[in-house]
C-alpha cells in the first residue's frame, strides 16, 4: 500500500480544512494505507525563510537546518503527497507556501538532472469560497492549477499531479466530504464502503474554510 504524506495548513483545528484532512486520513487508514499527517500549524512550523535555509544556487548539496531536513525526509518517504488548504488571496496560505519555500528546496526538490521526487503522485486540494462557475469565469481555476501543478509539482519532477477544488466552501456542508472522496478516487484510491463519505456537517467548523 502507498505511504501518504497528508499536509494541511490552517490555524484552526475546527476549520473545514482540518475536518477534510482528518476525513482523508481516516479513509486512507481504513483502506490500509499508512498516513503521515503533517499539520503545519499544530507542529509549529515556521514558514519564514531563514538564512540557514536560503537556497545556494552554487551548492546543490547545501546542508539546511535540522528542521528542514526532517521535513525533507517525510516528503521523500511518501509515495503520494496530498496538500489540503484554503485558498487565500488566490494562493496557499503562508503556512503552506513557506513550507514549500523552505522544504522543497534547491538540491532536494529541484536543481538535479534526476529529480528526487520523480515517480511520486501529488494532489492539491484547495477550498474555495467562490462557486465553480464564477471561479472559472474569472480564470482562477486555470491560473491556480497551473501554478500548483506546473509551477511546483512538475517543476520538481512530479508528473502525476492534480488540483481539486472544493467550491463554495463556506456553504459546502456534506458536499465538501463528497468532493474530498472524489479527489481521492481521482488518485486511484478505493472508494469508501457503505458507511458513506464522512461525518458531514458538524458544528461551527463548517462555517469557515
Amino acid at each position: 500500500m502507498p505511504h501518504v504524506l497528508l499536509v494541511t495548513g490552517h490555524p484552526r483545528n475546527d476549520s473545514l480544512t482540518a475536518q477534510l484532512a482528518r476525513h482523508a486520513q481516516e479513509r486512507l487508514t481504513r483502506e490500509g494505507h499508512t498516513v503521515d499527517l503533517l499539520d503545519l500549524h499544530a507542529e509549529g512550523f515556521d514558514p519564514r525563510m531563514t538564512e540557514a535555509d536560503e537556497p545556494d544556487w552554487a551548492d546543490r548539496d547545501k546542508t539546511y537546518s535540522d528542521e528542514v531536513h526532517a521535513h525533507m525526509r517525510r516528503v521523500q518517504a511518501a509515495d503520494t503527497i496530498i496538500v489540503v488548504f484554503p485558498l487565500w488571496w488566490f494562493g496557499p496560505p503562508a503556512l503552506v507556501k513557506g513550507w514549500i519555500d523552505r522544504v522543497w528546496n534547491h538540491g532536494f526538490a529541484y536543481g538535479r538532472s534526476r529529480p528526487r521526487l520523480a515517480g511520486k503522485r501529488m494532489l492539491w486540494m484547495s477550498l474555495v469560497s467562490y462557486g465553480r462557475e464564477q471561479f472559472a469565469e474569472l480564470g482562477w481555476d486555470e491560473t491556480v492549477t497551473r501554478t500548483l501543478r506546473v509551477g511546483i509539482s512538475e517543476f520538481c519532477g512530479i508528473g502525476d499531479a492534480s488540483v481539486h477544488f472544493v467550491y463554495d466552501s463556506l456553504n459546502a456542508g456534506e458536499a465538501a466530504f463528497k468532493e474530498t472522496d472524489a479527489a481521492l478516487d481521482g488518485l486511484g484510491f478505493r472508494s469508501p464502503g457503505p458507511s458513506g463519505p464522512g461525518p458531514g456537517p458538524s458544528g461551527p467548523g463548517l462555517l469557515s474554510a
